[in-house]
């Protein structure tokens, strides 16, 4: 159980730490217009097939996901849901901190403690 345990923090990282990079690398694409629904979908297409600073964070990202498939095969949901979901809001509030150039706030810090315990406790419980 440790592994897998281990596998959805890897998963919680990969997909915490690349949420604001993907926001923050796509912001751009809401310049692009168009008249026709087709056109405006095609361009957005073409923007984010094109964008490497958006396409390597959400392969990464994607990884994730199919590490988290793979870990759920092994793993109780019960379980292995509220720790991959805690974890990676963990991450997001941190790395969006980081980009953003400022230290986390003393709720985000206390929200991201109880977090942790609260994981702590579902996994102490299921042992």
């Amino acid at each position: 159980m440790l592994f897998e345990i281990c596998m959805l923090t890897c998963v919680s990282a990969l997909w915490g730490l690349t949420n604001p990079v993907i926001k923050r690398n796509s912001k751009s694409i809401t310049k692009i217009k168009s008249n026709s629904a087709l056109e405006q979908f095609l361009l957005d297409l073409k923007y984010l097939a094109t964008n490497l600073d958006y396409l390597l964070p959400m392969g990464l990202n994607q990884i994730g996901s199919v590490l988290y498939f793979v870990t759920l095969q092994n793993m109780d949901l019960t379980l292995s849901v509220p720790i991959a979901n805690s974890l990676t809001f963990i991450f997001t509030a941190l790395s969006g901190s980081y980009l953003e150039e400022s230290l986390p706030s003393n709720r985000v810090l206390t929200g991201a403690a109880l977090i942790l315990l609260g994981t702590c406790f579902c996994c102490y419980d299921k042992r």
